[in-house]
């Protein structure tokens, strides 16, 4: 049987275009060589599905001993097998560069189909991802419990920043994991293929996540290893790369831990092509800085706190977002509990947004604090405690734009839950529940909990969770007071 699951394998190669006709009979001889056999039965490829021909193989490789069976294990194998059909990292680029003469859009439509085709991005588990929308006074927010990886621990990625850079590759998205096979504690990528682009004069490369938490989830990374910074160039970048992709919208997290994303140590950005509840969101209130009056800018209706620039020049908003970058980074307003730093630590940082709406380069500056209290060990502005029962872990970008990355848990967690209320039992009693005990007892004051509604209703409660973090995240709140403390800030900006 493992000859036809080689034969399907090839034959999978040959219909996906990866391989050519030519290259049937090297492929299935490099796939032998990989499984560590020397002799060939002649077998009919079978269409069917790619994840149904690898599982064939790495159950056969697991019942040999080959693998031990484990997920990390069985990954290796499989990624090494697909890393022998995926062309050589010239041969890609020449292809993307022709769909690029074309058109970035043909571009990037070909590209994110070779990355899935390749099975660095895997389908079959991404699908498993639950995903609903839930309406909110900001909008429509994506919620998305994450099936394919594991969540982060916040004091955990700060501690990673400050720890020695060794190993090789030095990180998850430094250039050198193309082709790299991995090792236990790394992910293989042989089937990993990157674009070299040029954005504010520097080396700097384009591929996707291997996750696709929405549409065509690109990452954008320096080509040297070096940690997140948000400057002046840092905005010069994000619109060069618009310009060369006004498809996509880009962003950066911010720099510093807690409101940073989980990866400080190399400078990247996540892009793709997707409509954020942010992006959708109005300008609720229109604003003007000095020596700008060519510069649309306003305070959107969002629970973070976010400026929105447009202009058609881009230089023009560089100079504007650096100016505004630099005075948060000194800015400090005991009332609103806004201090620029403590102890010589530093708090304000930006997350910001670039796109192209209706001709125009847009950045989204959202202010960003990172001070920590006694009574908040994890962050002022960062999710209270009475949250963490659905979200714990860092607000980044993604979750920024309005897309909630949820913990795997919270798939069984919800169904049980439902469950419990339906069936009156003592939540409080259940150790897997308790920690939604408090939610769970404000939603039996407001609903009436049957089988049919029960998980419907927490999911839309969830979304409501959501904008509840958001809100704590957000530095000026969506008050009067808040606004006013706001107007503060954009008022001294000189």
């Amino acid at each position: 049987m493992i000859h036809q699951y080689i034969a399907d394998l090839a034959g999978y190669a040959l219909q996906t275009g990866l391989i050519e006709a030519a290259d049937f009979t090297w492929a299935v001889n490099s796939l032998l060589q990989v499984l560590g056999l020397d002799d060939w039965e002649e077998r009919v490829p079978v269409e069917r599905p790619l994840e149904e021909i690898l599982t064939g193989i790495l159950d056969w490789a697991e019942a040999q001993g080959r693998i031990d069976g484990g997920v990390t294990s069985r990954d290796l194998l499989d990624t090494k097998l697909m890393g022998v059909l995926t062309p050589r990292p010239s041969q890609v680029l020449a292809v993307f560069r022709d769909k690029y003469r074309q058109s970035p859009e043909t571009a990037s439509d070909w590209y994110y189909k070779f990355s899935q085709d390749t099975d660095y991005i895997r389908r079959y588990r991404i699908v498993k991802d639950v995903k609903w929308v839930a309406p909110t006074p900001y909008g429509d927010l994506d919620i998305t419990i994450n099936l394919s990886k594991p969540e982060k621990d916040p004091k955990a990625i700060a501690a990673a920043k400050l720890a020695p850079q060794s190993g090789y590759p030095k990180c998850l998205l430094c250039r050198e994991n193309e082709g790299y096979a991995g090792r236990m504690n790394h992910p293989a990528r042989q089937n990993h293929r990157v674009i070299p682009i040029t954005i504010n004069q520097e080396d700097w490369f384009f591929q996707y996540s291997p996750y696709v938490y929405y549409n065509e989830h690109c990452i954008v990374f320096n080509g040297n290893h070096v940690p997140m910074k948000i400057d002046r160039a840092t905005f010069r970048k994000q619109l060069d790369f618009i310009r060369q992709f006004p498809h996509y919208f880009v962003g950066s997290n911010a720099d510093l831990p807690i409101v940073g994303g989980s990866i400080l140590s190399h400078d990247h950005f996540q892009g793709g092509r997707y409509t954020f509840a942010m992006e959708k969101a109005p300008v609720e209130q229109a604003v003007s800085f000095p020596g700008f009056a060519d510069v649309e800018a306003g305070v959107v209706k969002w629970p973070m706190s976010v400026i929105r620039l447009r202009c058609a020049d881009d230089a023009r908003l560089v100079d504007l977002a650096d100016k505004i970058l630099r005075a948060w980074r000194g800015y400090t307003d005991e009332a609103a509990f806004i201090f620029a730093e403590t102890e010589g630590e530093p708090h304000n940082t930006i997350t910001p947004i670039a796109r192209m709406r209706d001709g125009k380069y847009e950045l989204d500056l959202v202010l960003r604090n990172n001070i920590t209290t006694e009574e908040y060990p994890l962050g002022v502005y960062h999710p209270h405690q009475e949250l963490h029962h659905i979200k714990k872990e860092n607000i980044g970008l993604i979750e920024v734009m309005g897309l909630a990355v949820l913990p795997s848990r919270l798939k069984g967690e919800l169904a049980l839950l439902a469950e419990a209320l339906v069936a009156g039992r003592d939540i409080r009693a259940d150790e897997t529940l308790a920690k939604h005990a408090d939610w769970a007892e404000t939603l039996q004051g407001r609903y009436t909990f049957t089988r049919e509604n029960a998980l419907d209703i927490l999911k839309k409660e969830v979304g409501v969770v959501f904008a509840q973090v958001l809100e704590h995240a957000g530095v000026y709140k969506c008050t009067a007071e808040g606004r006013a403390a706001f107007l503060r800030f954009i008022e001294s900006v000189k």
